[in-house]
């Protein structure tokens, strides 16, 4: 039911009155996510009202299928260093704020108990993202935090006293008027889930500054001649140290029939720039030549192939053969095709020609811009009661938990202040 008498809404003391008498919500989120989901509970134990707006047929979708549905819902190590801004100070106030630690006994608390995997991921116990959505679906009707699904938000616009927003479901256009709203819509990946751009507008439409976004935590593309390399090789997985001038990661890579995916190609992306190398350690930890060395005086007639067999797959070995004299044996090389072997080996370059976009990127680069949220509160600054969260504004964690530290961490914060 559209709770205005009529359409002719305006801007004055009296309409801002009477909308507020009509209104039963401290706050409207837009969004049902990590951060909204979080924002709308932590606002009911504070005695708050809430509505979430959500635009999917349930909440949570994201939170549903990450970490192959299981949810590496935080990360032991997080620190703001795991996080790329174009202020990189920023995200320290949220996460001092809610830190791992509050993330793990919350959700304790609530009957799910965390286990550690790879690099201070941690998942559910009973290895069900389901089980992390339901705690906040169930606290939400606990605390009559209200969501309305299928609402898709067409427009905020501020007045005197607050906010109206106008959404639509199924064919019919309400209006609803709220002293505070909170945008956490998330960001642009996978759009076949219902993401968009829409928080991104709503900054845009009160003259909010953007740092310039893009995919992050995809897997990149190879085109050209060098394609049909890494297209025989896929499948293969490899242990390496892949680096740019902006960061290193030790993780396994992936490859694919149309270039390379994997933890450490996901991790180097959100610091790729298109145009630009990244370099690969194909055997960190170890110096192929002194390894070569002490397997030449062992068994200098061992082929070189056969050697790097040890070390890689049998096909990954072969591959090698398009750069290295895999048909020599050990004795018979010389200064420099030792030389040879140790750059590829220690320093392989690879120039991408792209990633794979939003449609398979698991997070959004840039965003509502820091320089315009305070960063104690992720209120915008000339907006009192608007407020941004999650992954829509410029802070970006690396892969293994971190986003949904940063997500629940928003929710947290902005709750203090609706």
């Amino acid at each position: 039911m559209n709770i205005f008498p009529n359409s002719d809404i305006c801007d004055t003391s009296s309409m801002a009155t009477k909308l507020t008498k009509h209104s039963h919500f401290d706050a409207i989120i837009i969004g049902g996510g990590a951060c909204g989901l979080m924002c709308a509970v932590q606002a009911g134990f504070l005695g708050k009202r809430t509505l979430i707006l959500e635009k999917n047929e349930q909440a949570g979708a994201k939170i549903l299928i990450s970490g192959g549905g299981r949810c590496n819902y935080t990360n032991l190590f997080t620190t703001n260093q795991q996080f790329i801004s174009e202020n990189e100070h920023f995200c320290k106030s949220t996460l001092s704020q809610w830190t791992v630690e509050d993330t793990i006994s919350f959700f304790e608390t609530y009957g799910i108990i965390g286990k550690e995997k790879t690099l201070g991921q941690l998942f559910p116990i009973t290895d069900k993202a389901k089980d992390i959505v339901n705690v906040f679906i169930n606290l939400c009707n606990e605390l009559q935090q209200e969501i309305i699904y299928s609402a898709e938000v067409t427009e905020v616009e501020q007045m005197e006293g607050g906010y109206i927003l106008r959404y639509s479901k199924l064919g019919e256009s309400v209006e609803l008027f709220a002293p505070k709203v909170v945008i956490a819509a998330g960001g642009l990946p996978i759009p076949k889930m219902g993401a968009t751009d829409f928080g991104l507008r709503v900054a845009r439409k009160f003259n909010l500054a953007i740092s310039p976004t893009a995919p992050a935590l995809v897997p990149l593309t190879i085109t050209g001649k060098d394609q049909p390399w890494f297209e025989k090789l896929s499948g293969n997985s490899l242990f390496c140290r892949v680096w740019n001038e902006r960061a290193s990661f030790e993780e396994n890579i992936l490859f694919t029939h149309w270039g390379l995916s994997g933890p450490a190609i996901l991790q180097i992306s959100s610091y790729w720039k298109p145009g630009e190398y990244i370099y690969t350690d194909l055997l960190p930890g170890q110096n192929i030549g002194e390894l070569l060395q002490t397997e030449k005086l062992k068994n200098g007639k061992k082929m070189l192939i056969a050697y790097l067999a040890t070390l890689f797959t049998r096909k990954f070995a072969e591959a090698l053969s398009d750069y290295l004299p895999v048909d020599k044996n050990l004795a018979s090389l010389n200064k420099v095709d030792l030389e040879n072997i140790e750059d590829l080996i220690h320093h392989f370059a690879i120039k991408p020609a792209g990633d794979k976009g939003y449609d398979k990127a698991e997070v959004m680069r840039g965003g509502v811009s820091t320089h315009e949220l305070s960063s104690k509160k992720l209120e915008a600054i000339k907006y009192p009661g608007l407020f941004f969260g999650g992954e829509c504004v410029d802070v970006t964690g690396w892969l293994g938990g971190y986003n949904f530290q940063w997500a629940w961490a928003c929710g947290y914060v902005i709750a203090q202040s609706i």
